[in-house]
């Protein structure tokens, strides 16, 4: 028998619940507004620019986005906070910066963007170390396969979580080893600190740079899981990764390729609907800063 009792004790529930986070939505809202209403303004009159392939951005494809900041209307706070608030003002500074077609960047452009990134994240952002560089720091990013950490590892020892093995194992490991070939000697040696090496790697094609193939081991020492910002101009999402192998090869079209990891946070696919993002070095000599996904500071 159906318990109207209960039905009706269940409907209160939902409504104090609906009011609830209605009324902590509007003020977080308003908060967004009052402290980022410039840039969001700014976004407004460049969507079609900032649109991203996620699902959220296709929904703002559906819907014109002017009337839809006007109106703040309700989207889910985590994406909301965690994104909009936090990366609006990156968004804007870069996008006058950066070339509409894909390029090399000239020298004055990656200084000027490296200066908002150093100002943005808190910690030096150089496009060279000790005349060194890469043939380019804005580029095509590609997905790449997991990497073996060690002797022995698969993609059934890969995984210490069940929601990364849900979200991550069916971009397979890569037949071959990375540039360095294992992060470690063996599972039981194997650190955290080579567990997110690897989780957080890009591989850039080290190989065509300046004077590489005449100093080859000096390069190779240089590169070898050097520290990079890695960033996407659109969303403004961006995460710490390292250099964790060399490639892609030149016909592929692509730039640089990014773990599982670092394109799922970076909201960057692969195939016709690649994109492009910023990819800097980071000044780091003691080791201090942290691999994954990042915030700006102010």
């Amino acid at each position: 028998m159906y318990d109207l009792n209960k039905s009706s004790h269940q409907k209160k529930n939902y409504h104090s619940l609906y009011n609830k986070w209605s009324t902590k939505n509007k003020t977080l809202r308003d908060r967004l507004w009052e402290k980022h209403a410039q840039a969001l303004d700014w976004v407004s009159e460049n969507s079609k620019q900032l649109m991203v392939s996620s699902f959220g951005s296709l929904m703002l494809l559906l819907t014109p986005l002017s009337p839809f900041l006007s109106a703040r209307p309700y989207i889910n706070n985590s994406v909301l906070i965690s994104d909009a608030e936090i990366n609006a003002k990156l968004i804007p500074e870069l996008g006058k910066l950066l070339p509409k077609k894909v390029r090399t960047l000239i020298p004055q452009e990656e200084n000027k963007i490296a200066s908002i990134l150093t100002n943005s994240f808190g910690f030096n952002v150089v496009a060279k170390i000790d005349k060194k560089r890469l043939n380019r720091t804005y580029g095509l990013i590609g997905e790449e396969q997991h990497l073996s950490r060690y002797p022995g590892d698969t993609m059934g020892s890969h995984f210490s979580k069940d929601e990364d093995r849900d979200r991550f194992y069916s971009s397979g490991m890569a037949p071959g080893l990375g540039a360095w070939r294992h992060f470690a000697y063996s599972k039981d040696q194997m650190t955290e600190k080579d567990i997110m090496r690897e989780k957080y790697y890009i591989a850039v094609p080290t190989f065509l740079s300046d004077n590489f193939l005449s100093r080859v081991s000096e390069y190779g020492d240089f590169f070898k899981f050097r520290k990079m910002l890695v960033i996407n101009p659109e969303n403004g999402r961006a995460i710490v990764a390292v250099i964790g192998d060399a490639g892609p090869a030149v016909w592929t079209g692509k730039h640089l390729g990014g773990s599982p990891e670092v394109m799922s946070h970076l909201e960057r696919v692969d195939g016709s609907e690649r994109g492009p993002v910023l990819y800097f070095f980071i000044e780091d000599p003691n080791d201090n800063i942290s691999l994954g996904p990042i915030d700006i500071v102010s």
